[in-house]
């Protein structure tokens, strides 16, 4: 793609954001045409691309449309959607273990979909980010979990430390259809472009069972909710659908009457209080109530940070002490179920079925996956889940270079943590924070 390409449409985008930003009542009623433009759909191609990402109903991969044409392949679906003859297929639906033994069900829609998705996000995004609250941190471009943390972690030190901590049933599969298509049209006028949206939001899933059997479903155009996790577009749509919790509760008095601010991430939040937990639990509920939205009743509580910890965003944030004075002070630190999952996988990388692969590029792999994390999970005092991550992997590494090469016994004398770290070169969390200015906290 061409650096001209990516100007205009970043370009488009300021306009539509300006307009949006300096209109907060316009409706815009000429969207659709941007979302079959060339520069458009090229720019929305190349994000499929860099996210990857599985095949659809279809079959057809990125490497299949390569082989056709990326240019060719990009003219027909523009054509398709100019004449307005374009149809979603129905999107492949698989599950994903969670942590806690269940499964989530994720959505892959076509290439082909994906694609006509992440075009009409890139003319959309820009009009809801104007609109979208301070308090929501996911899926925005400049904000993070990291920061919404951060922002937990200071309103506790302000003096909000009743926490509710709260968790929706499937909010995703919950969003109803009408009330989001209301929050869109609220800004959008276009109804070629409403229609395009609906479209999606009621897309057959198809899913295999053990059997191999295709079985497809209308659930959501039956039951008139839901969009599908995996999505290009649903984070946008539930971003936009959480607004209306997060603006109302402010606009009916909640945040001000109760003193209890929300910090919101996706499908995940927290509001923390000044001594009115128990209102804004009530008050809560009651809006998730009028949202058509479930409340997860076994997990979502209510606490006091000093004396009960609380999980937000893979941090425990709650009562810490200082190793130097033994003084107590509220802080956050890695879960102990983001270290047991990151230990995990580095269990499966150093599995016996990866013994053909060389040792620099296991090497390699694993130092990824520990980066990765470290550069996620480095705010408050990490020493403890760093030395716990190091030991795990230096003793999984060293059992595979033993199966690998058919050494006897445990391979500390053969392999030595000196030789891991200095001849393999693995990444050791525990000096990686020494030499890393925001993990000293």
């Amino acid at each position: 793609m061409s650096l001209s390409t990516l100007l205009k449409v970043q370009k488009l985008q300021a306009a539509l954001h300006a307009k949006a930003k300096g209109s907060p009542g316009f409706r815009f009623y000429a969207l659709y045409d941007k979302v079959y433009r060339a520069d458009v759909l090229e720019e929305a191609y190349e994000r499929c691309r860099k996210n990857g990402g599985a095949a659809g109903v279809d079959g057809q991969r990125f490497e299949d449309i390569e082989g056709y044409g990326v240019q060719r392949w990009l003219g027909e679906l523009a054509q398709e959607l100019r004449d307005k003859r374009y149809r979603p297929q129905a999107v492949r639906r698989v599950y994903i273990p969670k942590p806690d033994g269940k499964q989530r069900p994720l959505g892959i829609p076509t290439v082909r979909d994906r694609v006509a998705q992440m075009a009409a996000v890139l003319v959309l995004e820009p009009i809801f980010e104007a609109d979208l609250q301070p308090e929501q941190y996911a899926y925005r471009a400049n904000r993070s979990a990291l920061e919404a943390v951060g922002k937990v972690h200071s309103l506790l030190h302000t003096g909000h430390t009743e926490v509710v901590d709260a968790d929706l049933s499937g909010y995703f599969d919950s969003i109803p259809h009408a009330e989001l298509m209301k929050s869109v049209a609220r800004r959008v006028s276009d109804r070629h472009m409403l229609r395009l949206i609906k479209m999606w939001l009621e897309a057959p899933v198809e899913e295999i069972d053990e059997r191999g059997r295709h079985r497809r479903t209308t659930r959501n155009k039956d039951e008139g909710r839901g969009t599908p996790q995996g999505a290009p577009i649903s984070p946008l749509l539930s971003n936009l659908y959480m607004r209306r919790f997060v603006l109302g509760w402010k606009t009916l008095g909640h945040e001000s009457r109760l003193r209890a601010y929300i910090v919101n991430y996706a499908d995940d939040f927290v509001i923390c209080c000044r001594g009115t937990a128990d209102q804004a639990m009530a008050a809560m509920r009651e809006m998730m109530q009028r949202l058509r939205l479930a409340v997860n009743e076994q997990k979502t509580r209510q606490c006091r940070a000093w004396d009960e910890s609380f999980e937000f965003l893979g941090y425990t944030i709650g009562r810490c002490y200082s190793p130097q004075t033994g003084r107590s002070y509220l802080g956050t630190k890695p879960s102990k179920k983001a270290i047991s999952r990151l230990c995990g996988e580095i269990s499966e990388l150093t599995e016996r079925r990866w013994g053909f692969i060389e040792t620099e590029e296991q090497v390699a792999r694993i130092n990824r996956k520990l980066q990765g994390w470290s550069n996620y999970f480095r705010i408050g005092p990490v020493s403890k889940a760093y030395r716990a991550v190091d030991q795990h992997t230096a003793d999984r590494l060293r059992q595979w270079l033993c199966r690998k090469h058919k050494v006897q016994g445990a391979g500390t004398t053969r392999y030595p943590y000196r030789y891991l770290y200095e001849k393999l070169k693995l990444v050791r969390l525990e000096v990686r924070r020494r030499n890393v200015t925001w993990a000293k906290a």
